[in-house]
């Protein structure tokens, strides 16, 4: 008799679980555990009193009861395959233990085809059981799906209304600081005007024409981001429809990259303002130690990018040799990385025009290159070299080049004051500018500074 309280304990334990996994489980929690307990009772009652002729007919009666509730009630559709598998058994044992009772005599001839018909109902019941294990585990996959489902619905939800928070804030500071950079070229141009009319027109009107061409070059990349930042958000916007909010994330990412770059850029057009002021007022940049390969490389990107923005059909392939030996050197920052913007724009530029004029497979190229290098006066220095493939220098022109107002480009195209200030940069910092070049073989700009 040992198989009806099994049974009885085994269908229990998966009704429960059948209805833990369809979230139907919370009214017949109790009732179930009180059956558990229920017939852990009953069955070592059985075995130390030896009640089984009592029992047995208990036990019918709750494999049957189990059975009959499963049909009536809606919320245990879930577990009626395994009653379906269980069914057969549970009548039969029932049949065989009321022959007995009623005739012992009929019993005994139908008692061969009973085993028989038991025999196949529990292989009936362990296959019907084997498929309720299979559809379970599917149920439960599909019900984990679905939670996941929920939640990652809920993140995505909560994550739209963060981007959009997001959005809005980038785009009130991208207007805010348009404004801003509006505003500072307008006294850029105020200041301009009151120092052509000073006393200093002639010093103070190169320094201004340097300025307003150095400046332009921060407002193109606040321009070109600016722009870039409002497609960018048109496009996260149609993300968001579309439900890809992973792809929107990136977006957002380019949108807060973009946005850095613009307040760098911007806080450089400022820079560039103050330090014109300051000059009308006889003062001079503060000096600070700089890594000198991260702005070189930061100058030879920001170069390579801006011409990518006004030209896209420009392209150049850029070369870098850093010496890491150098480490930081006292530099006023600003001020040199003009000088190497100027030297990257002019080699890009080079490199441009000889394209323009060859077809036999030219390929431009800018490299630029970092040595720790023994100066001439025995202290130690750094060697900055931007070297171009590009048309080279003619030797009618060549000592002119440092020149204020003196220009190779078109008309429009260059002030003539980029390698000026260069120039003069590099020797307020005790350095040197040279050139070395070759018509139709390139340019090679080296700036020495000390250490």
């Amino acid at each position: 008799m040992l198989a009806e309280p099994f049974i009885c304990f085994f269908l229990l334990r998966r009704v429960r679980r059948l209805l833990l996994n369809t979230n139907a489980l919370d009214p017949w929690d109790q009732p179930i555990k009180i059956l558990f307990y229920g017939i852990i009772a009953l069955f070592a009652a059985e075995v130390i009193f030896h009640l089984d002729f009592i029992t047995k007919w208990i036990w019918h009666a709750l494999l049957l009861g189990i059975i009959y509730i499963a049909f009536i009630k809606k919320e245990f559709i879930v577990a009626r395959p395994l009653m379906f598998a269980v069914l057969p058994f549970a009548i039969l044992s029932f049949a065989a233990d009321l022959f007995k009772v009623i005739s012992l005599q009929q019993y005994k001839i139908v008692d061969n085809y009973l085993q028989i018909a038991t025999i196949f109902s529990i292989v009936w019941m362990a296959a019907m059981i084997i498929v309720s294990n299979r559809q379970q585990k599917a149920l439960q996959r599909e019900h984990e799906k679905t939670k996941q489902e929920e939640e990652q619905k809920k993140w995505m939800e909560a994550r739209k209304e963060e981007l959009e928070k997001i959005v809005g804030e980038r785009t009130a500071e991208l207007r805010s600081q348009k404004e801003q950079v509006e505003s500072t070229l307008a006294e850029l141009k105020a200041t301009q005007t009151q120092l052509i009319q000073s006393e200093k027109m002639a010093s103070l009107g190169e320094l201004t024409a340097g300025i307003a061409h150095e400046i332009q070059n921060p407002l193109n990349f606040v321009n070109n981001f600016s722009e870039v930042n409002a497609e960018l958000i048109e496009e996260m916007k149609e993300e968001i429809d579309k439900g890809n909010f992973e792809e929107a994330k990136l977006i957002a990412n380019d949108i807060k990259e973009n946005q850095e770059k613009i307040n760098h850029h911007g806080k450089r057009a400022d820079a560039i303002v103050k330090g014109m002021l300051q000059h009308s007022r006889s003062s001079s940049g503060t000096k600070e130690p700089t890594d000198i390969n991260a702005l070189v490389d930061e100058y030879l990107r920001l170069a390579y990018h801006g011409l990518r923005a006004k030209d896209k059909s420009f392209n150049a392939t850029m070369k870098t040799d850093f010496d890491n030996k150098i480490g930081t050197i006292n530099i006023v920052p600003q001020d040199i990385g003009r000088v190497i913007l100027n030297l990257f724009t002019n080699a890009f530029y080079a490199v441009t025009e000889k394209k323009k004029q060859t077809s036999n497979g030219y390929e431009p190229t800018v490299a630029v290159s970092t040595k720790s290098v023994k100066l001439p006066s025995g202290g130690l220095g750094v060697l900055i070299s931007v070297k171009d493939n590009g048309n080279g220098i003619s030797g009618k022109v060549l000592d002119k080049i440092f020149q204020p107002f003196f220009t190779t480009k078109p008309t429009g195209q260059g002030t003539g004051l980029g390698l000026s200030l260069s120039y003069d940069i590099i020797k307020a910092h005790n350095g040197e500018l040279k050139v070395n070049t070759r018509e139709n073989d390139g340019t090679e700009f080296t700036i020495h500074l000390p250490v």
